[in-house]
């Protein structure tokens, strides 16, 4: 009799201790009762039915989602391969275990789908100063598309835009090509500013033709120098006389025609 009494309160005992759940802070759990939906266990002790109730634990806290590198085309046809972070949490655990399949791999999809959609609206050039952009367009797709699972996407950041490095190469030689072309035309304007200076400053001097000259030779003189740095240059120079007439040529050109009336004597 005794034995019999002591099994009872060990089948009790243990009957006791199987009907209370303890749920840790941050967690949060569903009750299915013979395979419906019974209700959600908040953190703290809760009392179930041994054997007839199952209880699924899931987190509420905040969680990371790491989308690897995926692989888009830009709206210039340019492949390209990024990455995101996606902040999520749990709002609303019935909805999220019963409204949606695999809540981490639709997020996943929606992430990599819009992703996508995004990057083809964007040339090469555009999509390195949008990723804000993008990311505003995945939070708002994700919100929408969320709004009935019971969660809530808190961010999501755009990690890095990677290329292929002869791609890569490519940009960059031509950055420094366009680079060059800027300098050489900020000179050819300083030239050109210079020059009409010098015009202005020689007007109506009785000594022009004679600065000119100077002016000239002197240019020829410091671009002989530096050429002559280098020492697998061949430098040709030219005659002084012979760059004299030149000049003396070139500025009989540039002199306006003279009245052929005043020629003749007539007038």
């Amino acid at each position: 009799m005794l034995e019999i009494i002591g099994a009872f309160c060990l089948i009790l005992l243990g009957g006791v201790i199987g009907s209370i759940r303890v749920i840790e802070q941050g967690d949060q759990a569903i009750v299915q009762r013979l395979g419906r939906y019974e209700r959600t266990l908040n953190p703290g002790p809760n009392v179930v039915i041994p054997f007839l109730d199952t209880v699924l634990v899931e987190t509420v806290r905040e969680q990371l989602l790491d989308i690897d590198p995926q692989r888009a085309f830009t709206k210039d046809n340019v492949p390209i391969e990024v990455d995101a972070i996606v902040s999520w949490q749990i709002l609303d655990l019935q909805k999220a275990y019963y409204a949606v399949e695999d809540l981490q791999e639709s997020l996943k999809q929606i992430v990599i789908s819009t992703l996508r959609n995004e990057i083809g609206l964007l040339t090469l050039e555009q999509l390195f100063s949008s990723a804000a952009a993008i990311n505003k367009a995945l939070l708002r797709e994700l919100d929408q598309s969320t709004a009935n699972w019971g969660v809530k996407v808190i961010r999501v950041e755009v990690q890095e835009f990677q290329i292929s490095p002869a791609l890569r190469e490519s940009l960059e030689k031509e950055r420094a090509a366009k680079a060059e072309k800027a300098a050489e035309m900020t000179r050819t304007q300083g030239t050109v500013e210079s020059i009409q200076q010098l015009a202005q400053a020689l007007q109506g001097q009785m000594n022009a033709d004679d600065v000119l000259r100077y002016l000239v030779a002197k240019d020829y003189v410091t671009a002989s120098m530096e050429l002559g740095k280098s020492d697998n240059s061949k430098i040709v120079f030219m005659d002084p006389r012979a760059l004299s007439e030149a000049v003396t040529d070139l500025m009989g050109q540039a002199d306006p025609p003279r009245d052929r009336g005043n020629l003749n004597g007539e007038g």
